[in-house]
């Protein structure tokens, strides 16, 4: 068949599409939602030591939360900016559109025309990366703000839903970011959530930008707000969560939110201003850091943007409330609830334990020693192949507390060890603090760097769960890489599991419920059928019965990670085509 300057320019413009998806894979970012009205008194050294240190733990840029009329705004913003540029470090604006109101447009425009030309300011696809903090009532403002500044808008709109959110102002967003970053109730987190937006925009042809957090605990009869999550295991469920769902980008809530208690930044007192301003009991932040929540970023984040990362320094991160349960008052601190549940006592959600997680290049055992009585503990969960992210945790006896210690031990060797602040039933004032105390240390040994033997791309989810009646099911299912995401949830991922011997069983929901349709399918197929849930036809032995196929664990959702190799392939293909290009002509 004669190649013909049509069908060249054809393959031309499909293979700059391969390569614009393939970039676009490989542009993942995190970044971290800070508080600009923390910021007021900051010096020039307060702002290298906040960029400096999210730097260091693989973080791309702020996202800088503004409230409208703040007068520290303008110099903040100024000072922020030079800093970066100077750091090499990058910024965002995400404007506030609850704190004080909704900002003018013309105000918006003029900060992006102003600093969108920063060679600190972020930038997606060639365009200034913009968010918000709500603003849904304001959505058509964006038509013109767009139009003026050029920019990608992916803001929180989460007061509505995704699909909602996707139809404001005629589909004025490019993205959207999700707020629910922490579990409504007192289960551990899931991604029901995510897998709304990600259904929603995926359907729009639109990106995800997905929220994690470590913590949330809030007293602030100022704000109306005085409740705690149930966040004890967050920091490292979402992190496993962020490698299965596989989204464009992450945010980090917080780098210095202290009224929230969920900063990973550190303390500073000339953020404490806000206690003041929401008329806290007492300041829950101070004495308290949370630095030893950034150690284990890097490894973290590198899995999620080059879908490898390596162990060269072994390190243990470990934290817990300083306080048992019942020892103090519970200053009427309510459960985070979703909207409409009713509320509970934060008191009944929160556990008399202590957590861990250590970085680590092999298997390795865990002890605990609390008022000098040292303990064995057990993993929940470990890395598959044994290198990676540990995790455990040790439920500590309430009359029997005081000097903390989580050590970790190879070959009867100690390997890193974390000594903690002492648990004790000293509250302030009548109130116990529900923020959490950070410890973290490394091994102080350089180690021949290792790596997991298979990379994200190659792993699939070998540990799931579900809600109701989907738990059995779950549970089953997402052990062999089938984790519907409308369904159920991954709990760990690895090398995909040798499946069990088929009985060819044909699996069907018993209500007629299409939720349960791929669930039971698959689970029938190998051997796993509830009666509760679940009919099955017995499988004949005359018919052949294929086995059932399924999208990919994600709901047809793609975890593609280009290699460099892949990235440099189609390279070589563009150079090549262009000269063909260049030959052709127009």
């Amino acid at each position: 068949m004669e190649l013909t300057k049509f069908s060249i320019k054809r393959n031309l413009i499909i293979l700059f599409r391969l390569l614009s998806l393939a970039s676009r894979a490989s542009s993942k970012a995190v970044f971290a939602h800070f508080m600009m009205a923390n910021t007021g008194i900051y010096g020039p050294s307060d702002w290298r030591q906040d960029m400096s240190l999210a730097k260091e733990a693989h973080i791309d840029a702020f996202a800088l939360n503004m409230a409208y009329g703040v007068k520290t705004n303008e110099q903040s913003v100024s000072n922020a900016f030079a800093m970066a540029e100077n750091l090499g470090f990058h910024l965002f604006f995400s404007f506030d559109y609850a704190g004080n109101g909704a900002w003018p447009k013309e105000q918006v425009i003029d900060m992006l025309q102003k600093y969108a030309p920063s060679s600190a300011y972020f930038h997606h696809d060639k365009k200034p990366f913009v968010s918000t903090f709500e603003g849904t009532k304001n959505a058509d403002d964006w038509i013109t703000i767009k139009q003026k500044t050029g920019c990608f808008f992916v803001p929180d709109w989460s007061s509505v839903a995704a699909t909602s959110a996707l139809e404001l102002a005629g589909g004025v967003v490019d993205g959207l970011f999700s707020w629910a970053a922490w579990p409504t109730d007192s289960r551990r987190m899931t991604t029901y959530v995510d897998a709304a937006f990600l259904g929603s925009l995926g359907n729009a042809g639109k990106p995800y930008m997905m929220p994690a957090s470590p913590w949330f605990y809030t007293n602030m009869p100022g704000y109306d707000k005085n409740f705690a999550c149930h966040g004890d295991d967050l920091w490292y469920d979402r992190w496993v969560e962020v490698g299965f769902l596989n989204p464009e980008w992450v945010e980090i809530i917080s780098w210095n939110d202290y009224g929230e208690s969920h900063y990973i930044g550190p303390l500073n007192e000339k953020g404490y201003g806000v206690f003041a301003a929401g008329k806290a009991p007492y300041n829950y932040a101070r004495g308290m850091p949370h630095d030893g929540w950034r150690l284990q970023l890097p490894y973290v984040i590198d899995l999620y943007k080059k879908g490898t990362a390596s162990v060269a320094e072994e390190s243990l991160v470990v934290w817990y409330r300083t306080q048992p349960r019942i020892s103090c008052g519970g200053g009427n601190t309510t459960g985070f609830t979703a909207q409409l549940q009713v509320e509970e006592d934060a008191d009944t959600w929160i556990a008399d334990k202590v957590f861990f997680s250590a970085l680590l290049a092999s298997n390795a055992s865990v002890k605990v020693s609390i008022g000098g009585v040292e303990k064995d503990a057990n993993w929940e969960f470990e890395p598959d192949g044994g290198v990676g992210v540990y995790h455990g945790s040790f439920y500590y006896d309430a009359k029997h507390l005081g000097e903390t210690e989580v050590t970790i031990v190879r070959s009867g060797k100690e390997t890193v060890s974390v000594k903690g602040r002492a648990l004790t039933k000293d509250c302030t004032g009548d109130l116990a603090n529900l923020n959490a105390w950070v410890g973290s240390a490394t091994s102080g040994k350089t180690i021949a760097s290792v790596s997991p033997e298979f990379s994200v791309s190659e792993q699939t989810c070998i540990e799931g769960a579900g809600s109701s009646n989907f738990t059995e099911l779950c549970e089953f299912t997402c052990k062999y890489g089938y984790c519907p995401l409308a369904t159920c949830y991954c709990t760990a991922m690895g090398a995909p599991k040798e499946k069990p011997k088929a009985t060819k069983d044909k699996g069907y929901p018993k209500n007629g419920d299409d939720s349960y349709e791929g669930l039971c399918s698959f689970a029938c197929y190998y051997g796993f059928c509830p009666k509760k849930v679940c009919l099955e036809t017995k499988a004949s032995t005359t018919t052949s019965h294929p086995a059932p196929t399924h999208t990919d664990t994600n709901n047809g959702l793609q975890r593609t990670i280009p290699s460099f190799g892949s990235l440099f392939g189609l390279y070589l293909l563009i150079l090549f085509f262009m000269g063909l290009t260049f030959y052709l002509g127009e």
